[in-house]
């Protein structure tokens, strides 16, 4: 059994893993993924697609607060900028779905860049709180937008197609959404293991002792400014296209806070933990949702208003528990248990 995480070269440091468990479990979970439409209901695959479209956006997120340690409440305002650079030049220009996608993600990491140069000497909450100005001067842009924006009645996004074939939303876009996701992972579990990757990690530690020892402190931070930023545009244009139509009242400022405590739940820092996060806060709404339902249901539709107060009351008192008994997040919570039995008999 193994015993600990110990390197013995360069080679294994920069490997992407060295355990079969996590090769075998990995290749499990795509596999199911890939099988969730087959064998799962419509409405269990719609959820499982909004899953990965969230994944995506958390983990761009993740490598700007979680690896490099910059708060950042913009979250929201990416995703808006994503979003409807996606949809604008799709219904507007009619590009197709895959380079208006992209366009959405360039959008969004030159936002990235913008915002990222006055918060070059911003730090903790001053920081935060310029990200989150920046999320509501996003807000009103689309407000005001006119025709372009659609303003306050929304825009319409065309049906997503490949090819000039048109994609089900439960089905074919599901697989779209699924090799975006797979590949966003493995790049960046290639940044993290890179030089970049290793930079961030400094800045995070100790930006003054980073400076000391040769990085540019303001190239990596508009770079990972510019990178989270990218991932949430793509992000944005996947719920664009899975929507197929946009409302400023989406973005809000919740959706920042939603995707810092995913961070939060699963574990900063590692990609492992964003995934999780992820999954863990959109089931637990969705279950939440589904508890209520039924019991609305059972008293003939009454006190659905009190069970939608009950739900935001449990779902913020689940974050508070992990923030005061487990900070690591389910990772953190994973690696004791796997501590415990690494130990045992011998742990007490």
């Amino acid at each position: 059994m193994r015993s600990g995480n110990f390197k013995q070269n360069y080679r294994e440091l920069l490997a992407l893993t060295d355990s079969v468990a996590v090769v075998f479990w990995s290749c499990v979970l795509v596999a199911f993924l890939l099988a969730a439409p087959l064998v799962l209901p419509t409405y269990y695959v719609s959820v499982l697609l909004l899953l990965l479209i969230t994944a995506v956006g958390v983990l761009g997120l993740n490598l700007l607060t979680g690896t490099t340690g910059l708060i950042s409440l913009g979250h929201s305002g990416f995703l808006a900028v994503g979003a409807y650079t996606a949809g604008i030049v799709a219904s507007k220009l009619g590009w197709s779905m895959p380079p208006a996608i992209l366009a959405g993600g360039v959008s969004a990491a030159i936002a990235g860049v913008i915002v990222g140069i006055p918060s070059l000497r911003l730090k903790g909450l001053y920081l935060a709180i310029t990200t989150m100005a920046f999320a509501v001067i996003i807000n009103h842009l689309i407000l005001n937008g006119g025709t372009l924006t659609g303003g306050s009645e929304g825009l319409t996004v065309p049906q997503p197609s490949l090819f000039g074939h048109p994609l089900g939303a439960e089905r074919g876009y599901y697989y779209v959404v699924l090799a975006f996701l797979v590949v966003f992972t493995f790049i960046t579990l290639n940044i993290l293991r890179s030089r970049i990757g290793r930079a961030f990690l400094a800045i995070r530690e100790h930006d003054i002792a980073a400076k000391a020892m040769g990085v540019n402190l303001i190239r990596y931070k508009l770079l990972a400014f510019m990178i989270s930023a990218f991932y949430t545009g793509i992000a944005g244009g996947l719920l664009a296209f899975y929507t197929r139509y946009l409302n400023v009242d989406s973005f809000s400022l919740l959706i920042s806070i939603e995707a810092l405590s995913m961070l939060i739940v699963g574990g900063l820092g590692t990609v492992a933990g964003a995934l999780l996060g992820t999954a863990f806060i959109v089931l637990l709404n969705e279950g939440l949702g589904f508890v209520f339902g039924m019991i609305g249901a059972s008293f003939g539709g009454s006190g659905s208003t009190a069970a939608y107060e009950i739900k935001g009351v449990i779902y913020g008192l689940a974050i508070v528990l992990f923030l005061r008994f487990e900070p690591d997040g389910l990772v953190g919570r994973w690696r004791d248990i796997k501590h415990y039995w690494t130990n045992w008999p011998f742990r007490f």
